[in-house]
Formats: structure tokens, sequence, C-alpha cells
């Protein structure tokens, strides 16, 4: 066997990698789901739980895929034509994380320090000390 033939064999095992990611990940965020819509009753918390559990595992579904198409571009057939193909492939996946990745968090990436920890804890010792003190017994 050459070793361009292993390495189709390789990028053909990543695919079916990111194949399973998806269809587990679907499974599991059903799961997830469905175990907060029972616990609150609430049809919005069991839809939020989807969406941010399925969404974690399409991202890394489509790095696992991208992974996939840059062993056979580059270690299969590295033509010009593949690069090309390669590079907007990537292009459309990374598109593509980046718009699931502010779906998921609800913030863009450069402004996630403003919501993250640190900032949070900051701003609940500030409503802290703004809070009128509670009459002690």
């Amino acid at each position: 066997m050459s070793f361009s033939e292993v390495m189709e064999q390789v990028a053909r095992a990543f695919e079916a990698l990111g194949a399973l990611i998806l269809v587990l990940g679907f499974v599991w965020s059903l799961a997830l789901a469905g175990s907060a819509w029972r616990r609150t009753s609430d049809g919005k918390t069991g839809f939020v739980t989807l969406r941010r559990s399925f969404g974690a595992a399409l991202l890394l579904a489509l790095e696992v895929l991208v992974a996939a198409d840059l062993i056979r571009t580059v270690a299969v057939a590295p033509t010009l034509e593949n690069v090309v193909v390669l590079g907007l492939i990537v292009l459309i996946r990374t598109v593509l994380s980046f718009s699931l990745e502010v779906e998921i968090e609800g913030v863009l990436p450069w402004r996630r320090a403003l919501v993250s920890g640190p900032t949070r804890v900051a701003e609940a010792a500030r409503r802290a000390r703004a809070a009128p003190d509670a009459p002690s017994d």
C-alpha cells in the first residue's frame, strides 16, 4: 500500500469520525434537552440546551472534517486546484464555525472578555456594594 493510499484511508477515517460526532452529538443533545425540559418543565430551557449542545457537537465535527480535507489535499493530491478548493472549504467552514460560536455564546469573540468570569465577579461586587444594607436582627 502506498503513502497516498494510506493517507486516503486516514482521511476517510476522519470523515467517518466527523459523521459519527454529528450523529452522536445530535442524539446526546436530544437527551440533554429532554432532561432539561423534564427537570424545568420549560420548553425554552430544553430548546436552548438543544441548540447549545448540538452547536458544540457541530463545531467539533466541522473541525474534524477540516482535518480530513487537509490530509486529503496535502498528502494525497497536492495539486494547485485541490489547494484552492481546500482553501474555499476551509473558508466556508471557518465562517460556519464563527457563526455557530457566536450563536452558541451569544456574544462576539472579541467582546467575550466583557461577559466572562472576572468581569461578572467585578459587576456582582459593584452591585453588592451599591445595594442598601439589610436590617440586622
